[in-house]
């Protein structure tokens, strides 16, 4: 792997698990020297991560991590909504249905009462959807879809740790995937999308009242919190 992958890759899972916050301050020689790559391919790593839209820059040598609010989070569902809506009809038309339908048991089988609840559970949950996505994708056969469907991903991984302390969300976000994962494989595309509508409903619906529940009294605080949990 090269030194400017190496580097984007470490950036990019620490600001999505959250261990760089928003308004962390990503300063060039300090990050060089941490990642122990030199200052060109850490350049490009920061580049890539600005066009992912995950950093910002505010001198010619310090980046920023960029914020997430609920206006944010918005504007992914209804990117969100765009294309994995169109992803599920396609994937409907196009899929492999055996594929489906064993995703479908897949979700069927999860127990959030069995150990799913707790991290390492959760953890394997979101493997499961992966697959999903990946199986989706691989249905979809559009590379201009799945390139933005993978962009909207990169900020859904940030976001989606606010519902990860939410088991009745967890619950129903199986039960939403399964009937996706079903109306893929019985090649019912209007269900795929409606079902896939619903989901997202759902999910906005709980991440937004997350943010509203975790929200402490001072709002300065409520800003810096709530941030650093997406």
């Amino acid at each position: 792997m090269r030194a400017s992958d190496r580097a984007y890759a470490t950036l990019l899972d620490e600001i999505q698990s959250g261990v760089l916050r928003p308004g962390a301050v990503l300063g060039e020689v300090e990050q060089a020297a941490r990642l122990g790559v030199s200052r060109t391919p850490l350049r490009e790593a920061l580049g890539r991560l600005a066009a992912d839209g995950l950093v910002a820059q505010q001198s010619p040598r310090v980046t920023v991590v960029t914020a997430i609010d609920a206006d944010d989070i918005r504007e992914i569902f209804e990117v969100r909504r765009a294309l994995e809506e169109s992803a599920a009809r396609l994937a409907a038309e196009r899929g492999d249905s055996a594929a489906f339908a064993d995703l479908a048991q897949e979700f069927a089988q999860v127990d959030l009462d069995d150990g799913w609840a707790a991290a390492d559970g959760r953890d394997a949950y979101y493997a499961l959807i992966a697959d999903f996505d990946l199986a989706l994708d691989a249905a979809v056969a559009n590379d201009y879809l799945t390139a933005a469907l993978r962009t909207v991903r990169t900020h859904l991984v940030r976001v989606r740790r606010l519902a990860r302390d939410n088991p009745a969300r967890l619950a129903a976000s199986v039960a939403e995937h399964r009937l996706i994962a079903a109306a893929i494989s019985a090649r019912d595309a209007d269900l795929a999308a409606h079902a896939t509508h619903v989901h997202l409903h759902n999910a906005l619906h709980s991440i937004l009242e997350s943010l509203t529940a975790a929200a402490p009294a001072n709002p300065r605080d409520s800003a810096l919190d709530l941030k650093g949990q997406l």
